[in-house]
């Protein structure tokens, strides 16, 4: 069988759009208590005092739960894990507040219309301390992060200094993007039942194995005596990687009350307590000869963390390894506001990064008056400079290629505003998109069941991305059986370990994993068969047998095949049942593996109004060997719309004399609609990766968001000929530049 790659339908599908699939708060329970979270008015300070008198007195009401009535938790609740595994959580231990909006009480009743009544009846008095929610005024403040996400905080490569003076075209500019909060169509949401000293929580979660075990060291338990499940998701993105403080406080208040209870986040309490892109500013400075050679690039990132925790947004990774720049400078600094913790938002660090330094490059073209794709292939690293390593596999050449030739690169003119029809300023821009191809240990369990059909199993998770659907194909193809006879089961703690749905690592971690415990199982199956002497494949040739569409097969003689339920009858009627557990050797020190693109935009920019239209993107990657083509190709189109959205629209608003978002809701904080989407015109090289695992399989989650920013300001300039080097690219902006 050859079923990887092709584009078939997602098995969950006729769950999803006929309403059967079931989230993490459409699970029913007896008895069921409803939550609603209570959260802070002001940024920073203590609570003065609570009055609960007239939330207690709501009919229906179970529990108010505050600092002053909330378990005790060993450490104070301080995280058992190092973030960001861990997180700093708000679990009702002090009187403290560190950020507007951070979780400062729990009131549980029979209903959802009564529990959230009596939050509204909660008397909550605050003493307000001055705080800090001004990025420009707290820049001073900055401070150096302690290797972020496991990585080098700082880098330098040759000397900076030289390369300056060798390089006779100057770019330094300074970029800057604004904090992003995710909105997900499913709301954070958490639902915990206790039995004994067994807690189930359903959690609308990216990694099932580690909410378990954030819970059971937030409350000192075994991790045995806790079990995450969550079957579908509602959109991720990067906020639901971490455990945020309503999942222990969900547990908690189920605690409590001696009921199982739902608590599920109002999309207002999305910004603040469950992390978010924060903002950064980019400092820019390169050098490069007048035939476009680089000679020296630094890129200085500072972007805002919280007053509890650090988070880095890696801008400067992507720099490090994109472009042969001999000598190079990268630095990371955090500015602490009274803001909530940021977290991963899709392609944490490479989206934010990859604007400015494309950007960059792009400024640069101009500046040499080169074309800016010939620039990107002038200093095309053939090896990765930063690890001075070989690729595991590079086609961003190809990428360049197929993308100009299908955009139409070639019909670009050079000069700014040199391109309209009639009132309308039309640009073309391009950019580089790339993503690290990340691998973490998985497992994986097939059985092969008496009744003909398999069931195989992995402790992952399934965004909406097609997990369930990719793993089917590779079972399908390993195990020999129809993959409408294969049962895929994600999304539950108890089943064999798998990493976070982060990183775009899941498909390159558990695919192989799954490859080789339905190999295992395939094998017993056939072995079984061949010394079964009531076989009609007994005593045939091991080499000569395969597996198809579940039967044991002769291939020298099709007409001796044995169904697998047979086969299983005759042997005692036991599933045959093989696991396996794949993790990744030394190839990551040999090779540097990374994902390559080439996004090319063309925008129409109203030439009196500025407003700004994307009619189409075409965007070609190498993202090795691809699973589904159909899901593949969703992917990447939602993450160029995401693209488009951070662009264009994507801003939270603060309001810095009270630290609290004014957009916090879907009315405001604008997203891209269909109608602000043209042609997507999507390609895959489709060649595997020859080291990364088993399956030549690398994640392709992230990278369909990065580039695709810097392509539509660079496109946007050379329509208007302004520069924006502030995200989102609004119409005032581009405005204010024209008429400049």
């Amino acid at each position: 069988m050859n079923l990887i790659g092709q584009p078939l339908d997602r098995v969950d599908g006729l769950l999803k759009v006929t309403g059967e699939a079931r989230y993490a708060a459409e699970f029913p329970e007896a008895r069921l208590a409803h939550a609603v979270l209570v959260t802070s008015t002001i940024a920073r300070g203590t609570i003065a005092s609570i009055d609960a008198g007239r939330a207690q007195a709501v009919p229906g009401v179970l529990l108010v739960m505050t600092y002053q009535n909330a378990p005790r938790l060993p450490n104070g609740g301080m995280p058992a894990l190092a973030p960001p595994a861990g997180r700093r959580l708000s679990l009702l231990q002090d009187n403290q507040v560190h950020y507007s909006n951070e979780p400062v009480a729990v009131v549980v009743a029979d209903t959802l219309e009564h529990a959230a009544d009596a939050a509204r009846q909660l008397r909550i008095v605050y003493q307000g301390s001055t705080a800090t929610v001004d990025f420009a005024q707290a820049r001073s403040n900055a401070h150096a992060p302690d290797r972020p996400q496991g990585r080098q905080t700082d880098t330098q490569r040759g000397s900076f200094e030289d390369g300056m003076q060798s390089g006779t075209v100057h770019v330094n500019a300074t970029y800057t993007t604004p904090i992003e909060h995710h909105n997900p169509m499913e709301p954070h949401a958490t639902m915990a039942h206790w039995d004994g000293p067994q807690l189930t929580l359903h959690d609308s979660t990216q990694g099932v194995s580690g909410a378990a075990q954030v819970v059971a060291r937030t409350f000192g338990m075994s991790a045995s005596n806790v079990r995450v499940i969550a079957p579908f998701i509602g959109g991720g993105f990067g906020c639901k990687g971490s455990s945020w403080s309503h999942v222990p406080l969900c547990a908690m208040a189920a605690k409590q009350t001696g009921r199982p209870v739902r608590l599920v986040l109002e999309r207002p309490q999305m910004f603040g307590p469950v992390g978010a892109r924060p903002r950064t500013e980019q400092h820019l400075t390169i050098a490069a000869r007048r035939d476009g050679t680089l000679t020296a690039m630094r890129h200085d990132s500072l972007s805002n963390t919280s007053m509890i925790e650090d988070w880095t947004e890696t801008c400067c990774m992507v720099t490090r390894m994109l472009y042969a720049v001999p000598n190079q400078v990268t630095t990371h600094r955090l500015v602490p506001l009274n803001l909530g913790t940021p977290t991963y938002m899709r392609a944490p660090g490479e989206t934010t990064g990859s604007f400015a330094l494309e950007s960059a490059m792009d400024e640069l073209a101009a500046a040499l008056k080169m074309d800016p794709l010939a620039l990107r292939i002038k200093n095309y690293a053939e090896t990765d400079p930063q690890e001075n390593k070989p690729w595991s596999g590079k086609s961003l050449r190809e990428c360049y290629q197929i993308g100009a030739e299908k955009f139409g690169w070639s019909r670009r003119s050079g000069a700014p505003r040199s391109m309209r029809d009639g009132g309308t300023l039309i640009g073309m821009g391009m950019a580089t998109a790339t993503y690290p191809a990340n691998r973490s240990e998985a497992a994986a369990i097939a059985r092969i069941l008496p009744d003909g059909t398999a069931l195989v199993a992995s402790g992952t998770q399934d965004l909406g991305t097609g997990t369930y659907t990719v793993m089917t194909q590779v079972a399908a193809d390993a195990l020999g059986f129809a993959p409408e006879n294969i049962h895929f089961a994600l999304g539950d703690s108890t089943l064999p370990r798998a990493p976070v749905s982060g990183g775009s690592q899941s498909a390159a971690s558990v695919s192989p994993a799954v490859r080789e415990a339905a190999s295992q199982a395939r094998n017993q199956l056939i072995a079984l068969a061949l010394a079964d002497p009531a076989s009609p494949v007994h005593g045939s040739a091991l080499d000569d047998i395969t597996v198809e569409n579940g039967w044991v097969v002769s291939r020298s003689q099709p007409g001796k095949r044995d169904p697998a339920a047979a086969i299983i009858a005759r042997s005692g009627g036991k599933p045959i049942e093989a696991t396996s557990t794949v993790k990744p050797g030394d190839e990551k020190q040999k090779y540097s593996f990374h994902s390559f693109g080439a996004v090319f935009v063309e925008v129409h920019v109203d030439a009196e109004l500025g407003t700004i239209r994307v009619p189409r993107v075409v965007a070609v990657y190498d993202v090795g060997r691809v699973l589904n083509e159909k899901t593949a190709r969703s992917q990447m189109m939602g993450g160029i719309v995401w693209g488009v959205g951070a662009a264009l629209q994507e801003e939270s608003s603060l309001d810095t004399r009270y630290g609290r978002f004014t957009n916090a809701n879907l009315a405001e904080y604008h997203v891209p609609v269909n109608a602000d989407i043209g042609s997507l015109d999507i390609t895959f090289i489709d060649r595997p990766d020859p080291y990364i695992n088993s399956l030549g399989v690398r994640g392709i989650g992230e990278i369909g968001i990065t580039g695709v920013p810097a392509a539509i300001a660079n496109a946007v300039y050379h329509a208007t000929g302004v520069r924006v080097r502030d995200l989102p690219l609004t119409l005032d902006k581009v405005m204010a530049g024209m008429q400049g």
